[in-house]
């Protein structure tokens, strides 16, 4: 997430971070290597400039020059001033106190709005618990409306649609009207969209926007677009109104430069982040979180939220109990590396580990083709096996590399390091450090 932003930032601050002391001439080249870094990562060129300026005004003072350690001074009021340009803290959509609460999705074309859709839904009926209606407005685009039905139900929303033929104003107002006979907690409206800024797209989001009264109007935005994902966001700004943006595929080749610009150009906080394909790939956006992500200090917090939605005490506390009788098998295994999964990819979880990038890792890609293999091998196996690994000898390895379409070496290699794993696990029940050579996997 933003690994071009965060590559050129963490180098820019790599000289003043290590170094023990700094002069007023240090602190004026490390901002002009900041600042030509931001400017690279296509953040608009007056934000760079007041953010540049507001860092080196700060770091001037005595109170970093004078510190016992400069360099990380520095760095601490970057992270402070890019939390600021952010947003400076989280928020979500305001609830209204006689539901149905009413989203209004906007955005160009092409960056993602229906999909943000139901990922929103997934997200208010997941971390909040809210029944989710979503509303297809959007009837020009070819089978926008069929998409919101197919993702509208992935994410558990109900989906009202009446084809393409009506007005869109009149879908929204019949979709208002339905949702409140139903007793909906949100209803989530998904309106058209074009290529570009157009008079014709404002005067129907207005006209939508004045039929159903939203209490949140909230823009989507291609974070992949850099300065154009800011200028659109301003044309919006300008001609219709709205609360807070959504940013898209954040996962692929963002520069950072929508992320760092949309709230000092627009004044509108950043309240949601797409981050991948799949539904449960949105987040709240927190600009301090971020802040500390692009410069390599990891995100802790998020990665712990993200264990405690998928790990269950009860299994947690199971899990445990098997560990100390020495009973954790295959199937056990097989259980946590799904619910890891679940958290998203692991190079993306490696680096919400704080100092990651500070060990050369920051590049570190984990294929998750290889958790396809072990999976597959595992379940090739059967239940007798997958409890008792140690009677496996060599036709039930043939059989299983069969079954699993991988070779035998694989299937060794999963069984040694099983086997490993049950060993160091054996030898911290006792009170002992394993090695490193077995915490690295006898490698």
């Amino acid at each position: 997430m933003l690994e071009t932003l965060s590559d050129r930032l963490q180098s820019a601050l790599s000289d003043v971070r290590s170094r023990g002391k700094l002069t007023e001439e240090d602190v004026a080249k490390a901002m002009r290597q900041v600042r030509l870094a931001l400017l690279e990562a296509d953040v608009n060129f007056q934000v760079v400039k007041e953010f540049t300026a507001a860092v080196g005004e700060r770091a001037r003072g005595g109170e970093v020059l004078d510190a016992l350690n400069p360099g990380q001074q520095v760095v601490k009021l970057v992270g402070e001033e890019l939390t600021a340009l952010m947003g400076g803290s989280a928020r979500d959509i305001a609830f209204a106190p006689r539901p149905p609460t009413i989203v209004l999705m906007a955005g160009l074309q092409g960056s993602g709005k229906t999909t943000a859709c139901a990922k929103l839904a997934r997200h208010l009926r997941e971390e909040h618990g809210r029944d989710v209606a979503l509303a297809a407005c959007d009837t020009y685009r070819p089978a926008a409306v069929d998409q919101l039905v197919k993702v509208g139900s992935a994410a558990g929303a109900a989906v009202y649609e009446q084809g393409t033929d009506p007005d869109p104003v009149e879908i929204a107002a019949w979709a208002v009207d339905r949702a409140r006979a139903e007793e909906r907690d949100v209803l989530i409206v998904d309106t058209s969209g074009r290529l570009h800024v157009d008079r014709e797209l404002m005067e129907e989001l207005a006209r939508i926007r004045k039929r159903v009264k939203p209490h949140d109007v909230l823009l989507v935005v291609d974070a992949m677009t850099g300065q154009d994902a800011v200028n659109v966001a301003e044309a919006f700004s300008d001609a219709a109104e709205f609360d807070g943006v959504v940013l898209t595929k954040l996962d692929g080749d963002a520069r950072g430069g929508a992320a760092l610009s949309v709230k000092a150009v627009t004044g509108k906080p950043i309240l949601y982040a797409s981050t991948g394909e799949k539904l449960e790939a949105f987040e709240r956006f927190h600009p301090d979180r971020m802040a500390q992500r692009i410069l390599g200090m990891g995100d802790m917090m998020t990665l712990i939220e993200k264990a405690e939605r998928e790990f269950d005490e009860e299994q947690a506390a199971e899990l445990e109990r098997k560990i100390r009788k020495q009973q954790f098998t295959l199937d056990d295994f097989l259980a946590q590396m799904k619910q890891v999964r679940r958290m998203g990819p692991l190079s993306g979880l490696l680096k919400m580990l704080p100092g990651v990038s500070g060990l050369g890792l920051g590049d570190l890609k984990v294929d998750d083709r290889d958790l396809d293999r072990l999976q597959a091998i595992i379940t090739s196996m059967t239940p007798e096996e997958r409890a008792h690994p140690e009677i496996l000898n060599g036709s039930r390895r043939r059989r299983i590399a069969r079954g699993s379409g991988t070779t035998v070496q694989a299937v060794n290699q999963l069984v040694k390091q099983f086997g490993q794993m049950q060993k160091v696990m054996r030898q911290l029940q006792q009170g002992k450090m394993p090695s490193l050579s077995q915490l690295a996997g006898g490698r």
